[in-house]
């Protein structure tokens, strides 16, 4: 190996060992000493019901682990928004499993946990996986009421979705394994089938102090709603379980029991490894955002042993489109080639940039992935769509527009992967956030924002110039560099990807090496759901 890879290599595992530490303190939640005192009450950690009741917890999917990372510092924080949500089996079925983390303030509701409880819903949806919640809450966090209650994408949403999943059956089991208090009373009791811990469980509306202050009723908070009232009197719960345990095999009995589904029927065979070692990745993937790289070499140490076969390899080149497997599964890719290359007519062509050629190409080929129900990946690391007077002459606003239909109007399911850059429209025409992908991981390489840190903070210095010009200010070159620097580290904080991942822009920051499980994972839940629409694209500019 050269110089260049090793120096690769060794700034990507240092960007992973990174990532560990930050998740291995995200994993502790609220605390060492919270995490006793569940202990001490006979509870289980948010993790460790997940981890009792999934087949595989190696093997199971996190989503948004860093989901409000360096949010809500005034409030002491807010870890994995307070919420755990894992895709895995249990008894055998892919389920999506919510649990609530009471070492955090109490499993309290912030702004991003109820984004991420509706994430987790989503998935649920799109792929008609059974959905289970262990329910832990003292509720919506009042300090922050006012951006959690009232809208369309906060908490009233969460029952909306219980009743929609209930009409398209999509099964939703519940346990109240502590407090479910007032307006989240209502989650495990639109649930299919409810479940509650004696003596450490309790649902109502309003508790024991409010009920007080209301009614003037004097009233304990077991007799008000605990077990024994509600699975003996008023008929609220459907099982009583004596402890967390309990609770978590009765959930397992209940799923061993369902029926089979209807398949999407994407294509699978026999997985094999791919031909070339991933762990070169580490090596092969340059530490420089601006730097180039052949992506068929990344591409080769993702999919089934010599399965990657290109479409119209000799066209569009800043663009690679072409077939694969990735463990057995039939895949279509999308990557973005970020090598510097050369077309047939002479022309020199940027990686990383899409051209209308490369758009015209990757056009089709979703097209053509729609047509044969096969699943779509897509590797980012692109700067957006080429500028000028050529480009624009040429109609790459017509063919960039013509991308962002296909990718928009797709019928199968489509996975992206953020390896580097995620810049601008880039963003859109390779599936972002924005254009529903199934799922949406991001390398510890990753950046997203509208544009690149370097770019940005000269255009933001420039209007920063001007303005202090009109005040009379004048800007020699030192304080010039200093502004330069303090505008490029604000927004490089912003492009990073546990920015994004706090915000739910992505659903994980992962290990470049697992990434083919989480494609397959994710193809294995979208085969829950089969497509019942056909692809469109509608009216068109040619």
């Amino acid at each position: 190996m050269d110089l260049t890879f090793n120096k690769n290599e060794d700034q990507n595992k240092l960007a992973l060992s990174d990532l560990k530490k930050r998740y291995a303190q995200i994993r502790k939640g609220g605390g060492e000493k919270r995490i006793q005192k569940l202990h001490s009450e006979g509870k289980m950690t948010a993790r460790e019901r997940i981890e009792y009741l999934l087949d595989a917890p190696e093997t199971a999917l996190e989503i948004g682990a860093f989901a409000g990372f360096g949010m809500y510092e005034e409030y002491g924080g807010c870890p994995s928004g307070g919420v755990v949500v894992k895709i895995g089996h249990v008894s055998g079925r892919l389920c999506v499993v919510v649990a609530n983390d009471a070492t955090v303030k109490a499993g309290a509701w912030f702004p991003i946990t109820g984004k991420k409880n509706l994430r987790a819903q989503e998935i649920a949806m799109e792929n008609h996986l059974p959905i289970i919640y262990l329910v832990d809450s003292a509720g919506v966090f009042l300090p922050m009421q006012d951006e959690i209650f009232p809208d369309k994408e906060h908490f009233g949403r969460i029952f909306r979705n219980n009743a929609q999943m209930s009409s398209r059956g999509i099964p939703q089991i519940a346990a109240v394994m502590g407090s479910c208090v007032a307006g989240g009373a209502y989650l495990p009791i639109m649930s299919d089938e409810a479940l509650i811990v004696d003596k450490t469980g309790s649902i109502f509306l309003a508790g024991s102090y409010l009920v007080k202050a209301a009614i003037g009723e004097s009233v304990d908070n077991e007799t008000l709603g605990g077990a024994t009232t509600h699975c003996e009197i008023s008929g609220v719960t459907d099982y009583k379980a004596k402890d967390d345990k309990d609770a978590l095999e009765r959930i397992k009995n209940l799923i061993d029991k369902m029926g089979a589904f209807p398949r999407a029927g994407y294509n699978r065979v026999k997985p094999a490894k791919p031909a070339k070692d991933p762990k070169e990745i580490y090596g092969l993937l340059p530490g420089s955002r601006s730097e180039p790289y052949d992506m068929v070499e990344i591409i080769e140490r993702l999919v089934d042993e010599g399965s990657f076969e290109q479409y119209k390899e000799g066209y569009g080149k800043t663009l690679l489109t072409g077939y694969a497997r990735i463990d057995g599964w039939a895949v279509g890719i999308v990557a973005n080639q970020r090598r510097v290359v050369k077309t047939k007519k002479g022309e020199m062509q940027f990686g990383g940039v899409i051209y209308s050629d490369s758009a015209d190409k990757a056009t089709r080929f979703i097209a053509n992935c729609n047509q044969k129900k096969i699943p779509l990946v897509f590797l980012q690391d692109v700067t957006g769509f080429m500028v000028g007077s050529q480009s624009e002459h040429g109609g790459i606003i017509k063919d960039g527009a013509k991308m962002v239909n296909a990718v928009a109007n797709s019928v199968v399911p489509k996975f992206t992967v953020v390896i580097g850059n995620s810049y601008g429209a880039g963003n859109y025409a390779m599936c972002g956030k924005a254009y529903d992908p199934r799922l949406m991981i991001a390398w510890p390489s990753a950046n997203l924002a509208v544009m690149s840190g370097n770019s940005a903070a000269k255009v933001l210095l420039q209007i920063e110039k001007a303005r202090l010009e009109k005040l009379g200010e004048s800007i020699d070159k030192d304080k010039e560099a200093a502004l330069y620097e303090k505008i490029k580290q604000k927004y490089d904080t912003q492009i990073s990807p546990y920015y994004a991942a706090a915000r739910l822009w992505t659903d994980a920051i992962i290990d470049p090496l697992q990434t083919r499980r989480w494609i397959s994972t994710g193809i294995e839940a979208a085969d829950h759901a089969p497509i019942d629409k056909a692809f469109n694209m509608g009216v068109l500019q040619v």
